[in-house]
C-alpha cells in the first residue's frame, strides 16, 4: 500500500484510567496492530512511532497508547508491574474490539517489558490475537505464561544486546506456538545504529502480514 493510502486518525481514550491513545486506521484495514511501550517511555515513543507509520504504509491500523496514568507512572514499580501492564494491553485490545468499526484482526507489538505485557495480554485472550512481535524484548518477565502464548511470535533482539538476546533465546524455547527469533547484526538495545531499526520495521511489517489472517487472504 502506497504512501497516498487514506488514512484516519483520532486521539482515543481507553479503559477506566481513560488512558490517551492515537489511533490509524487505513482504508480496509488489513490488521490493527496495537502497540505496548517499554519502561521510561510512552504512547509518544519515537521508535513505535516509526513502526507504526510504516505499518500503516503497508495497509495496518495502529493503536498507540500509554499503559499508566501519569500519577502511576510516577511510581516506578507500576513501571515493571507485568500484570499490570498485561491487563492495560487486554483492555485496549477489548476497546479496540468494542469500539473500531469493523475491526481487523488483532496483532501486539511490545518493546522491552512492553513485549512481556503483551505476551501476558496474548496468554490471555488466546482467540483475540493473531500475531505478537517482540522488540528488544523482556520475555522473562512474562516467563510464567509463555507456554500459554498460541499467538505467532517473532522476537527481534539487536546481536550486541547480548544478555537480552540470550534472555529471548531462552523464553523462545518456551513459547508454545509458531515462533521465530530474528537478530539484527550490530545493533545494541534501542536499535539506533544506522538501518537497524528500518530492518526492525521489515521483520515486524512481514511478520504481520503473514499472521494476521485479512492480510494474506
Amino acid at each position: 500500500m502506497n504512501s497516498a493510502t487514506e488514512l484516519t486518525r483520532r486521539t482515543v481514550h481507553i479503559g477506566a484510567q481513560h488512558l490517551p491513545g492515537q489511533l490509524t486506521i487505513p482504508a480496509q484495514a488489513d490488521g490493527l496492530v496495537v502497540f505496548a511501550h517499554g519502561s521510561g517511555s510512552s504512547r509518544l515513543s519515537p521508535r513505535n512511532n516509526a513502526v507504526a507509520e510504516a505499518l500503516n504504509g503497508r495497509g495496518l491500523g495502529t493503536l498507540l497508547f500509554d499503559l499508566l496514568t501519569d500519577e502511576e507512572a510516577r511510581d516506578r514499580a507500576n513501571v515493571f508491574d507485568i500484570p499490570l501492564l498485561g491487563g492495560r494491553v487486554a483492555e485496549a485490545v477489548r476497546w479496540a474490539l468494542e469500539n473500531a468499526d469493523d475491526c481487523p484482526p488483532i496483532g501486539l507489538f511490545g518493546a522491552s517489558t512492553g513485549a512481556a505485557a503483551a505476551l501476558v495480554a496474548a496468554a490471555e485472550m488466546p482467540g483475540s490475537i493473531a500475531a505478537v512481535v517482540s522488540r528488544g524484548g523482556r520475555p522473562d518477565l512474562a516467563e510464567s505464561v509463555l507456554d500459554r502464548v498460541q499467538a505467532p511470535t517473532l522476537f527481534i533482539v539487536g546481536g550486541e544486546d547480548r544478555d537480552v538476546l540470550a534472555l529471548n533465546q531462552r523464553a523462545l524455547q518456551t513459547l508454545a506456538g509458531e515462533k521465530l527469533l530474528r537478530v539484527v547484526p550490530g545493533a545494541t538495545h534501542l536499535f539506533e545504529e544506522p538501518g537497524a531499526l528500518e530492518q526492525v520495521i521489515e521483520h515486524a511489517g512481514d511478520w504481520f502480514e503473514t499472521h494476521l489472517p485479512r492480510a494474506h487472504q
